[in-house]
């Protein structure tokens, strides 16, 4: 299981994840991403910086 909070990247955000893989992380950010940041496209910087700190959940 992974585990990912907006906050770690974008200051003020309460979104948190916890899902199976780490690629069904970056797609339900991605979806918030869009819906709730206004973002049409996710620059690879932000990919990168949300990668870095997706956490392992035991």
């Amino acid at each position: 299981m992974k585990s990912f909070a907006c906050g770690d990247v974008v200051p003020d955000c309460d979104a948190h994840w916890v899902c199976d893989t780490e690629d069904d992380v970056l797609h339900a950010v991605a979806m918030h991403a869009g819906a709730d940041h206004g973002l049409v496209e996710v620059p690879a910087e932000l990919v990168a910086a949300v990668r870095s700190q997706i956490r392992d959940v035991a």
